[in-house]
């Protein structure tokens, strides 16, 4: 899979002067693609049916629908900047896994720190895979410490999750990297990758034992959750 150089990009935003600034701000970057704007949730649903997005620009506070409701009602959405006056939902942007959380107004180089994040994660979660049509060779980085660690998805035995941080295992060794569970789930989306709880994504080939509620995987026991554990039978024996 190639590298894309751009995101392509969708501003939702209710007030014309924000959206106007926001786009002017979209515009002085090289690696964004504005490729739509729209002044309401309902108008963005509609959009991303027929559009392919990387990245949107979401208000929170407009008419009909909110921007959290509606980020809560996509079920794959793109990467997400909140924007918006009021720095009271952060916590809620947050827990929705998005990239940043911008409060009008907001000055450019702020603007910029946020859409870096976002690249960070379009050009090394999403698009770090090989070309290699091998699944023995495909791979992506992540960012640990002050390098860029390349992991090989056969060699992963399972993910675990730790507040903010996803630490992966595999049969060499331990790497730890700031990404939400969720985030590991899209990148690992076509593999054949498990969640059996809610802090444990495991890989179905490296699984040892299946014994009670537990999973045996790379010389470690792991719980399988209640509510998942008729389903991770099911995927496992029948995979």
């Amino acid at each position: 899979m190639k590298m894309s150089t751009k995101m392509n990009v969708l501003i939702v935003e209710d007030e014309h002067l924000a959206a106007e600034g926001l786009k002017s701000y979209v515009s002085e970057i090289n690696f964004l693609n504005l490729i739509g704007y729209c002044e309401n949730a309902l108008e963005a649903n509609k959009f991303l049916a027929e559009k392919s997005i990387d990245l949107m620009f979401l208000d929170i506070q407009m008419p009909k629908l909110t921007g959290i409701d509606f980020l809560k009602s996509l079920s794959k959405p793109p990467m997400v900047i909140f924007t918006t006056a009021y720095p009271n939902y952060a916590l809620q942007g947050y827990e929705l896994d998005v990239i940043d959380y911008l409060v009008k107004p907001y000055p450019f180089d702020r603007f910029l720190k946020a859409v870096n994040k976002a690249k960070d994660r379009f050009d090394l979660s999403y698009h770090g895979v090989s070309s290699d049509d091998s699944s023995q060779n495909e791979y992506f980085f992540v960012k640990t410490e002050h390098k860029l660690e390349k992991v090989i998805f056969n060699e992963i035995n399972y993910v675990q999750a730790m507040e903010n941080y996803v630490v992966i295992h595999s049969h060499k060794q331990s790497i730890i990297t700031l990404m939400t569970m969720k985030a590991m789930e899209e990148i690992v989306e076509d593999k054949p990758f498990l969640r059996i709880h809610k802090s444990y994504l495991i890989n179905k080939d490296k699984v040892e034992a299946i014994e009670g509620n537990s999973i045996h995987i790379g010389g470690k026991t792991l719980p399988i959750s209640r509510q998942k554990k008729s389903q991770v039978l099911d995927q496992i024996i029948k995979s």
